[in-house]
């Protein structure tokens, strides 16, 4: 039986992107991002309970600044004590797993999209996408990009303004474009 093109997307194989499946998910979580960035801050019950709403898993303690982006949400699972400070955002084609007491700067973006290097490829509108990984005990700093494929180990440091492009181990501070691991912490 031929996957869908979502079940490719997840798989991390070539789909299409303009798949009306996928679009009618896309309008679903962009409504629901622009619902909750259009929340007044101050009610926090409302927000928590749409972020419960839009993502695949929560821990109980988490906290986004508005405004946060991403394009599913579904694909997103954050893990307890987690802070994401203003203009958070996340293209969730693929799973991007999050782990426990993992603190977010302001805008940093993880992407798990991509596109094919072949200019005549891409222009089909062909994507892929590779998960997101990042462990407990993480501080990404601010303005920090992270591409498609990346794991971040447990009790990381990302400094300010790097470009993850490739795995960062366990207990260490990294940083850099591209990042690199700077000094181990343990």
């Amino acid at each position: 039986m031929a996957m869908t093109e979502k079940e490719k997307m997840l798989a991390g194989e070539l789909y299409d992107a303009t798949d009306p499946a996928l679009l009618e998910e896309l309008a679903r979580g962009r409504s629901l991002v622009h619902k909750y960035n259009s929340l007044n801050p101050s009610d926090e019950t409302a927000r928590h309970d749409l972020l419960k709403e839009l993502l695949g898993k929560t821990g109980n303690s988490f906290t986004f600044i508005q405004p946060f982006y991403c394009d599913y949400g579904s694909n997103i699972e954050i893990g307890e004590n987690f802070f994401a400070n203003y203009c958070f955002t996340v293209l969730d084609e693929a799973k991007v797993t999050i782990g426990d007491n993992v603190f977010i700067a302001p805008n940093v973006s993880i992407y798990t999209a991509g596109h094919p290097i072949d200019p005549a490829e891409r222009n089909t509108l062909a994507e892929y996408a590779k998960p997101v990984t990042i462990g407990n005990n993480v501080w990404i700093g601010g303005s920090v990009t992270i591409v498609p494929g990346v794991t971040i180990g447990d009790n990381v440091t990302v400094g300010a303004g790097s470009v993850v492009v490739k795995d960062i181990p366990s207990d260490c501070v990294a940083a850099g474009n591209p990042c690199r691991v700077i000094r181990k912490i343990k």
